[in-house]
């Protein structure tokens, strides 16, 4: 079967010098007799094929003759150990360009025709290109490898198709910021024009919705809502720079979700009145405590009780600057429409001995993505949505209340991704591009250590977001 299978090697390709990858590629399948082509992405890594790896991808191509592309788990040897990489099985949300596909691809060469072949006008994303059109008219199939717990690993081995040589990276939250702009920009321009050829793009020119009006009057002018568990150290910190705001018309909502025992709570109460860091001076801090270590939860239940005309968010092991809130609310009176504001913000590092440094190495997270042009859509390509938000609590309660689990492989992640999905689609989103949040960086924190599986799941939870926001926008649009 081997003999029905063109085989193109993008290495092979790059050392020739060729100076337009995807030109060279159309070349190739106008010259090949195969309808079947099998492309290796070993710019980067060598790839070596399992024996049986092209009769399998060719077997499930005849098995789906809907199939436009075929791509599977693989290994990565780094010379010292054999992980398995699983992959996660492609949908209509699966747009970003980071998405790991592998690095062996089975395609249909009259499906890629069907599409226009690569896109000769792109240097960086054409595979990326390619996949997304031909989600639009063929089926992606993926072939997963079995997983095997730790105690067999050494005597169940082989599922997966290839080997790629390299280094298992770790994974950091933070990577997209140091990538180049250029290539940023061409990706943001393809999964625009996926979007629009779908019916899922959403103009900048349409008419937004403007900011629904108070059913009772506030009595504050926002409340910062702070979800902990198990943090007594680090909620000082969140608390006091909360305090230090030059707005003071605001409440600081504490919600403990580690139930009555939780050592956070002792810390809070310091604050209340009667405890040795309470001041008439300062704005009131609350506290709930929940026997429930559920964010969606603490943040639902935060706005609930709350008595200001905003939400704003502040993470347990975060500050906000002084002038954080000022800023906020300026933004929100700018513009009637605006039904979520996004601030920017600094990465600190706590030390070992409790001290806490500027990362200098990381920029100042802008998200300047987040663009009035085009934001809302280049949100379905990304992870990160910025920090702080910030949020009317009427809208809120209108638009429905935070996610507490309840989408599809949501664990206590991304919670408030869907929120900023569905406010996006109907209100313009207010960007801060000053620094106005601290992130801290420490040990236990939630972009540290993160394995395989864990990123699956968070991907596969915010896809499944990203799906249902792709199928509202194409019934909005309709």
């Amino acid at each position: 079967m081997k003999s029905a299978v063109k085989i193109i090697n993008l290495k092979t390709i790059n050392s020739n010098q060729i100076i337009n990858l995807p030109e060279h590629l159309n070349g190739e399948l106008s010259n090949s007799k195969s309808d079947l082509i099998l492309l290796i992405d070993d710019i980067n890594n060598p790839v070596k094929l399992k024996n049986s790896c092209i009769d399998l991808m060719q077997i499930a191509m005849e098995n789906n003759h809907q199939a436009g592309m075929v791509y599977a788990d693989y290994e990565i040897n780094d010379n010292k150990n054999i992980e398995e990489v699983h992959l996660i099985k492609h949908h209509v949300g699966r747009v970003r360009d980071n998405q790991d596909y592998g690095r062996v691809f089975l395609f249909r060469k009259s499906f890629i025709e069907q599409v226009g072949g690569f896109n000769e006008s792109l240097k960086y994303n054409y595979l990326y290109d390619i996949r997304l059109k031909l989600s639009e008219i063929s089926e992606i199939v993926h072939i997963a490898n079995k997983t095997v717990p730790s105690t067999l690993k050494l005597r169940l081995t082989g599922g997966s198709l290839y080997q790629v040589t390299a280094s298992k990276e770790k994974t950091n939250v933070f990577d997209y910021l140091l990538s180049d702009k250029n290539v940023q920009r061409e990706a943001e321009n393809v999964l625009t024009d996926h979007l629009k050829r779908i019916g899922a793009y959403l103009s900048p020119k349409e008419i937004f919705d403007k900011r629904p009006a108070y059913l009772a009057k506030p009595t504050k002018q926002a409340s910062i809502i702070i979800p902990v568990n198990n943090r007594p150290d680090f909620i000082v910190e969140a608390i006091e720079s909360a305090q230090k705001q030059t707005i003071q018309d605001i409440e600081i909502i504490v919600v403990v979700n580690g139930g009555e025992n939780d050592p956070t709570n002792q810390s809070v109460k310091r604050y209340l009145n009667g405890g040795d860091k309470y001041s008439d001076d300062n704005p009131a801090v609350r506290l709930i405590t929940t026997d429930i270590n559920n964010i969606g939860f603490c943040l639902n239940i935060g706005v609930k009780n709350a008595q200001g005309e905003y939400y704003i968010q502040l993470d347990s092991d975060d500050r906000l600057k002084p002038n954080a809130v000022e800023k906020i609310i300026q933004k929100f009176e700018s513009d009637s429409t605006i039904g979520m504001v996004i601030g920017s913000y600094e990465v600190w590092q706590k030390l070992d001995n409790g001290e806490i440094i500027r990362e200098n190495n990381i920029p100042i997270v802008t998200h300047s993505e987040w663009t009035e042009e085009n934001g809302r859509n280049n949100l379905l390509r990304i992870n990160g949505a910025g920090a702080p938000r910030a949020i009317p609590i009427q809208l809120i309660k209108n638009i429905g209340f935070f996610d507490m689990n309840e989408n599809p492989f949501v664990r206590n992640y991304g919670e408030d991704y869907d929120m900023v999905l569905r406010i996006s689609e109907k209100y313009k989103i207010g960007r801060i591009y000053d620094p106005i949040y601290e992130v801290i960086r420490h040990s236990g924190g939630t972009d540290h250590s993160i394995d395989q599986n864990t990123v699956n799941r968070n991907d596969e939870a915010k896809d499944w977001m990203r799906k249902e926001a792709i199928l509202r926008r194409i019934a909005q649009n309709k």
